[in-house]
């Protein structure tokens, strides 16, 4: 499992180009930087949502431990250092790369010593998630030093955060469990779902193809639909068949309006980017052809040139107890 707190990091996106007679204006990258790169982006634009996100959590008092699963490149993880000065973060991601990133980040940020990373796929493996040794579960950390037994004394968390990444799960209901088991008593498991992938583009774009983007998600979703049967899925029942309590639940709206940094600009070009690389093969001749100009960075029509992007989606979000 690989998270991601991203919203669309992973569902419905692959990087392999489709085959097709048109030209591809990508450029090649490895699976770990595509992720990466749209990570960054979608946490750099709505930075502002999440921070809202996790400032609505309604925590008894400031955990001193922090869980996220599915951490991708940090998005989650700084959050919660910023809303929790005092608390240690575990960071759960499959991404030896990822997590390379989050500690960058981390570091830059004078976070370091907050952050333990761990390594793991939790679908075959549940890590223990009780130490607060920032490197006693990931072997490549570069601060790994185990002569501080301060370092390595249990701590079971006290909330748990998991954004857009349960749906990626082969057994989301043995996760719930897993998470309720892991918790300390009395603590938070916050569960952040997306209402399908962000749309960028008005309704009636491109002038030459309109509902482009729609047709494009379309494709992506019957593509995909059978792999990831969770996504966008009420957690609310689970997480009650799991064991806690459901004591509040939340639905965010997004409406974010390109910026003179043009960061709504590259985060569309990256995202559609991957949804060309997905169902590039699905699309009629037209449409792959519509789709190519939009992803031209050179050309006048280009999606970098457009004054009409805009970030549009929905996160819902579950706090629930341990009891």
């Amino acid at each position: 499992m690989t998270h991601h707190s991203h919203p669309h990091a992973r569902a419905g996106h692959e990087s392999t180009p489709a085959s097709t007679p048109h030209p591809t204006p990508q450029p090649t990258h490895d699976h770990d930087h595509d992720h990466a790169e749209i990570l960054d982006l979608d946490a750099d634009v709505l930075a502002e949502h999440l921070a809202s996100i996790t400032a609505w959590l309604p925590v008894d008092a400031a955990p001193r431990h922090v869980v996220d699963l599915g951490c991708g490149t940090g998005a989650g993880t700084l959050a919660l250092l910023a809303r929790f000065p005092e608390a240690q973060v575990t960071a759960v991601d499959s991404s030896a790369a990822h997590l390379k990133r989050l500690r960058e980040k981390a570091g830059a940020g004078g976070m370091a010593g907050r952050v333990r990373t761990v390594l793991a796929d939790l679908d075959t493996h549940w890590p223990d998630l009780s130490g607060t040794d920032p490197a006693s579960s990931d072997p490549s950390h570069p601060d790994l030093d185990r002569t501080d037994p301060a370092r390595l004394e249990p701590n079971r968390p006290e909330l748990v955060w998991a954004s857009a990444s349960l749906h990626h799960m082969a057994d989301p209901r043995r996760t719930l469990r897993q998470v309720h088991d892991s918790l300390a008593p009395g603590g938070l498991f916050a569960v952040v779902e997306l209402a399908g992938f962000p749309r960028f583009l008005p309704a009636d774009a491109p002038e030459d193809r309109p509902g482009l983007e729609e047709r494009c998600h379309e494709a992506s979703e019957r593509r995909h639909d059978s792999r990831l049967p969770h996504r966008g899925a009420d957690w609310g029942p689970m997480l009650t068949a799991a064991g806690f309590d459901v004591e509040a639940e939340r639905t965010i709206t997004v409406d974010i309006k390109a910026s003179p940094s043009n960061a709504v600009g590259h985060y569309a070009l990256s995202s559609l980017r991957r949804v060309r690389a997905a169902v590039g093969d699905h699309l009629s001749p037209e449409d792959l052809a519509a789709l190519d100009r939009l992803l031209d960075t050179t050309g006048a029509h280009g999606i970098l040139h457009r004054s009409d992007l805009a970030v549009r989606t929905r996160r819902t979000v579950w706090a629930a107890r341990r009891t």
